[in-house]
């Protein structure tokens, strides 16, 4: 056979880039044309038509999808009163996405940390099966995101996203540690147009330690997005807070008195702003907060979204719900047992054994990190003291110390230089350190609302966890009362507690 004809076998063992093997220029593997290749029969024509069928057809099932679910997303907007701009917007990305030829190979180049392999209760577990990149988020976002440790939804992100997408007001309850941060993060910075340097969001929250976590939070998620975030709390320099709003901010983190006292000043112009977020809304909606947050509602636009998350909602959230909330979205994942994954024990203790009883706790659990509640200041500074005295590490919180010690100690707590804090309610509300799987209420609280916010501390984002009760004669009426009302068992502490049950 003449060399021509060896020329032609070899061209033919090679069909076109994209259709079976390697081809030309691909990285595929194959030689080039002018490689010396040993004779090879002739390939069976039947079989290369066959294989491009084959890819046509998956091209076009491939198309038929994104197509479907473009479809799906946009009638979902325009029902949810997603004006025609989010319309054009979602559109535009699913056309950018289908012309990009990385877009299949984005997500090889993430630096993804390890998957979280501990066991997990249904509150995050039972999910519809939706994946970030159904909500049609920015590449950027989605990098985030998946660097972030996120791998799928959470239920309550799962219906809060794509709602808060279209712009329409949202009332949300879940339980604590369900993933309720990022179901707003995640939108707000979607929506944020970072070329447009004014304030476009607003998340108010009643703590300076949450302030600090949810800034960090948007930070984590946007970090492949160019949104300046900025975090402003009561307790610290006004005059730098000042200094910075000069500076482009499109996100401000807060407590409602320091913002309200820089919108006031005519500093923080929030006329821009589209979006406010009510974080714990339950207790910014108290005496305490809710005369300055109607004040800072004044100087929204009227065209403007609110999306409240809490765990609890009294009547206070219905009122405000009523007079400032434009037909809200109503979501609430907390018709059942609230404290799934925590097993709750109680131990009925007389007030001067109870020095005694936490120490035979320390020495029997197995504590990856323990956070100890007191009823007062004095008390969590007295049993810091006799806690360090018995040999175990000890920090502690409460409201009264310097800002600039609360910043250390919770920071240096969260990065685990420390087993065992011991603080006030200052620390209920919303912090989020997965290493505390044990909770301790060295004083019994008062109502359920506050024993439910403390217990949430452990188990958090659905992982097991420990709540220990020690409870006084004068506090039997009390933990009656909350069982009851949280419709849960508070059970006697065995002799033995299983590892199982809060280590996993």
């Amino acid at each position: 056979m003449n060399n021509n004809n060896n020329y032609y076998y070899n061209r033919a063992r090679y069909p076109p880039p994209g259709i079976g093997g390697g081809g030309l220029g691909r990285g595929g593997g194959g030689p080039g044309f002018n490689q010396h290749v040993p004779f090879q029969p002739r390939p069976n024509y039947q079989q290369q038509q066959q294989q491009h069928q084959q890819y046509v057809q998956r091209q076009m099932v491939q198309q038929q999808q994104q197509q479907q679910q473009q479809q799906q997303w946009l009638r979902r907007a325009q029902m949810g009163g997603a004006d025609s701009n989010v319309v054009d917007e979602v559109e535009k990305t699913v056309q950018s996405e289908a012309t990009d030829p990385s877009s299949q190979d984005w997500k090889a180049r993430l630096k993804v940390p390890p998957p979280d392999t501990r066991y997990k209760t249904e509150d995050v577990t039972a999910t519809k099966g939706n994946e970030f990149e159904d909500y049609f988020l920015k590449r950027e976002l989605l990098m985030g995101i998946y660097e972030k440790g996120f791998e799928r939804p959470s239920p309550i992100q799962e219906e809060s996203i794509p709602i808060a997408l279209t712009g329409s007001d949202i009332l949300a309850r879940a339980k604590n540690g369900t993933g309720k941060t990022a179901a707003f993060c995640i939108p707000a910075l979607e929506k944020i147009d970072q070329d447009n340097n004014v304030i476009q969001v607003v998340i108010l929250v009643p703590t300076r330690e949450l302030a600090l976590q949810t800034s960090q939070v948007c930070k984590e998620l946007g970090k492949h997005l160019k949104i300046q975030v900025m975090v402003t709390t009561g307790g610290t320099s006004l005059k730098d807070d000042i200094m910075r709003l000069y500076q482009p901010v499109h996100l401000l983190v807060g407590t409602p008195g320091r913002i309200l006292d820089l919108a006031k000043k005519g500093v923080c112009v929030l006329k821009d702003c589209a979006m406010l977020v009510m974080d714990e809304a339950d207790k910014l909606l108290s005496p305490e907060f809710q005369p300055s947050i109607q004040q800072l509602i004044h100087f929204l636009p009227s065209h403007r979204q609110i999306l409240m998350f809490s765990a609890t909602f009294p009547v206070t959230v219905k009122d405000f719900k009523d007079r400032f909330l434009q037909k809200p979205y109503v979501i609430n994942l907390m018709d059942e047992l609230t404290l799934k994954g925590i097993t709750q024990y109680y131990a009925f203790v007389e007030e001067r054994q109870k020095v005694h009883c936490l120490n035979t706790l320390f020495s029997k659990l197995q504590i990856n990190q323990s956070i100890i509640f007191c009823n007062s200041v004095n008390r969590v500074e007295l049993l810091a003291k006799k806690i360090t005295e018995l040999g175990y590490s000890c920090f502690y919180i409460h409201a009264k110390m310097l800002q600039d010690h609360r910043n250390r100690v919770f920071h240096d707590f969260r990065n685990g230089a420390c087993r065992n804090l011991v603080c006030t309610d200052l620390f209920t509300r919303g912090i989020d350190i997965q290493a505390v799987n044990v909770v301790i209420n060295f004083d019994f609280p008062k109502n359920s609302e506050t024993y439910l916010h403390r217990v949430g501390r452990s188990g958090r984002f659905g992982h097991l966890g420990l709540a220990v009760n020690l409870i006084t004669y004068e506090d039997r009426f009390n933990l009656y009362r909350i069982e009851q009302e949280l419709g849960t068992e508070i059970k006697q502490i065995p002799p033995h507690i299983d590892q199982a049950i809060y280590c996993r």
